[in-house]
């Protein structure tokens, strides 16, 4: 299986970063290895000295397809979940000064938490949907699905036109604002529609 992410795809988080708004969905890979086990703490890499946590709203791919037209998108998923896209940002950074691809600074071993999945049908409206982190019990993230530069299903027919999609792949969708800093003891906690999907202690 492979981690297909999605960058820059909610206004308010490009301009906290103060990045430029894409024409098109940013698209990077995050190998298998870097899923996070569960029940594992996410242990703060020795590389960096800004790791930052970004919730997404994930879904799984149910069955390969390749040059998905967007209408027939929601037919290639049937769970959603929620996760963490773990960023070494001041690794990103000095990628990004360079012009070098980022993967050192988004594809290291456990920088993907992958939360819990719940069916689509039980979510209501995915063009709707609220989720939210909270890192020692305070919010720090409250993101809604409603803000996505490009919805669930006009992603997957985007992504599917470069990378065959297959039954397994997981899509990380982008983060909203108010990304952050992870130290020792933390814990990170994710909800759905109020329903947690995942809570990681960080080493």
């Amino acid at each position: 299986m492979k981690i297909i992410c999605i960058g820059r795809n909610y206004a308010k988080h490009i301009e906290e970063l103060q990045n430029e708004k894409p024409k098109n969905p940013v698209i990077f890979l995050k190998p298998d290895s870097a899923i996070l086990a569960k029940k594992q703490p996410f242990f703060i890499p020795p590389f960096s000295n800004d790791i930052h946590y970004e919730v997404e709203i994930l879904v799984k791919i149910n069955k390969v397809g390749k040059h998905i037209n967007q209408k027939f998108a929601h037919t290639y998923y049937d769970e959603i979940g929620l996760g963490i896209d773990f960023t070494a940002r001041d690794i990103q950074q000095e990628c990004k000064e360079k012009g070098l691809p980022w993967e050192k600074a988004k594809a290291f071993d456990g920088s993907a938490v992958i939360g819990e999945f719940f069916s689509k049908e039980s979510l209501g409206d995915l063009n709707n949907l609220s989720f939210k982190l909270q890192l020692n019990e305070k919010i720090v993230q409250d993101g809604n699905t409603n803000a996505m530069l490009w919805k669930i299903d006009e992603l997957i027919s985007y992504v599917s036109q470069f990378f065959t999609l297959k039954k397994g792949d997981v899509l990380f969708t982008g983060t909203p604002e108010g990304v952050g800093k992870v130290s020792e003891n933390d814990v990170l906690t994710g909800t759905i529609n109020g329903v947690e999907s995942f809570k990681i202690n960080v080493k």
